[in-house]
């Protein structure tokens, strides 16, 4: 008997290795083709997020584009405005003054130009363009960017709100003085 009990024995645990742990019913293929399913899974979901977001940012790049050529065509507008205010003022300074008035009226030819020029470019050729600019005129950007700066700073100091003293320090103060 104890042949035929260890017969069975070894029979039932050859089945329980078959089946795993949980109760669940084995699964087909090897651990090895399980985890290549996954990764390849893995990565046509990793490029499908790629593509997306790839799609996303050129959506995005394109409407603030077209933004920004909208936004230019405004400025070049409003640049054409103002030279044209200046040969309005150049036509009113001709009597009193007509050199001065030759001056403000070349001034604002160019203003005129630059407006125009402004109307035919795009955003990236501008960037192009300034971009050259700074490469051919280093110093000169430079020193626009230093002056520049320097008027923001003062700007934003005489805007900036003065500390006023706290009532206790401005009696005190005015006390010593007038005892002295």
């Amino acid at each position: 008997m104890s042949n035929q009990y260890s017969g069975r024995q070894s029979d039932n645990r050859q089945r329980s290795g078959d089946q795993n742990y949980g109760g669940q019913p084995p699964k087909k293929g090897s651990g090895g083709e399980r985890d290549s399913q996954i990764a390849e899974g893995m990565q046509s979901t990793t490029n499908t997020a790629k593509r997306a977001a790839s799609e996303a940012a050129s959506t995005i790049g394109s409407h603030v584009k077209d933004l920004l050529d909208t936004q230019l065509g405004s400025g070049a507008d409003i640049i054409g405005q103002l030279g044209s205010s200046a040969q309005r003022a150049a036509e009113d300074l001709e009597q009193n003054a007509p050199q001065l008035a030759g001056l403000v009226r070349g001034v604002a030819d160019r203003i005129e130009g630059y407006a125009d020029d402004l109307r035919d470019q795009s955003v990236d050729e501008l960037f192009r363009s300034a971009s050259n600019f700074t490469r051919r005129q280093p110093a000169l950007v430079f020193g626009l960017a230093a002056l520049a700066g320097f008027f923001a700073l003062r700007t934003l100091k005489s805007t900036a709100p003065r500390p006023q003293p706290l009532r206790g320090q401005a009696r005190s103060s005015m006390g010593e003085s007038n005892g002295a």
